[in-house]
Parts: C-alpha cells; structure tokens; sequence
C-alpha cells in the first residue's frame, strides 16, 4: 500500500492526500484542478503560511525576505531556481516581512534574507544570508539527510 502525504495546495491552500509514488506525476489540487507545484516559490500570507507549516506534509523551505532588501531582491532568483530543483520533495514559499510582521517577530527573523526549514510543523533549520541557488539546494538537501 502506498503512503499517502497532505500537500496544501500553494493557489487556494486546500489541503490534498496524494500518494508518495504520484508526487512526480505533477499532481492537481481536487478543488481548484492547479498543479499541486509549479517549480515557482508560493508567497505566503500569515494564514496561509500557518496552513501550509502545520498540514503540509513534504518539508517547507521559507525565505523570509523584504522589498527594500537588496540582498534578498538578488537572491530572489536563486530561490526561484531552487524550488526548480527542490519541488515537489520540498516546498518553496516566500514571507514578506514588511506584510506579515508578526510572523517576523514570533520566528525572531534579526535579518534578512533568512532560510527556514519547517519539517512537520516545526523550524528545523534555519540559514542567514543571502545565497546563490546551488549553496540553496546544497543546504535544503543537507538539513534533510
């Protein structure tokens, strides 16, 4: 029997049981029929970040950033092209600091951009500094080993 995994869905945050063996089949929400992953990082609200944290099933990859950051603007297409290599085994999300400011505070975020890895609802990992998308990919899969 094949295991299955929640993945909340990064366009309406329904959360969806898809088994393991079909997460490379490109797999689409049952409620809104998008790709369950797009190889694009999904930018996360406070609420749908708390969805996605506490019922995603596969690691959540968070770069905490800000738009007046200029570190995180060039890292920004380092991410992108991480979550190309990372999805679906891992997913990608960005938290405005500047919109969700309470979210910055609760995860004590002292400078961006910052990595964090949240594994079954938990911080995991965490990585200041901006990156290129090789030293990106590196950690991710290092932090899972």
């Amino acid at each position: 029997m094949t295991e299955s995994l929640h993945i909340v869905c990064p366009h309406c945050h329904t959360t969806n049981r898809i088994a393991r063996d079909d997460l490379a089949a490109a797999p689409g929400c049952g409620k809104c029929h998008k790709p369950l992953f797009t190889g694009h990082p999904v930018a996360l609200d406070e609420a749908a970040f708390e969805k996605h944290i506490a019922r995603s099933q596969v690691p959540v990859l968070v770069d905490f950033w800000a738009p007046w950051c200029g570190p995180c603007r060039a890292m920004a297409p380092a991410f992108e092209q991480a979550a190309q290599q990372l999805e679906p085994g891992m997913r990608l999300a960005k938290v405005n600091t500047e919109e969700a400011q309470s979210l910055a505070a609760r995860f004590n975020i002292r400078s961006i951009p910052t990595l964090a890895l949240f594994v079954n609802g938990r911080e995991v990992a965490r990585q200041p500094g901006a990156m290129g998308a090789a030293d990106i990919v590196r950690w991710a899969r290092s932090q899972r080993a």
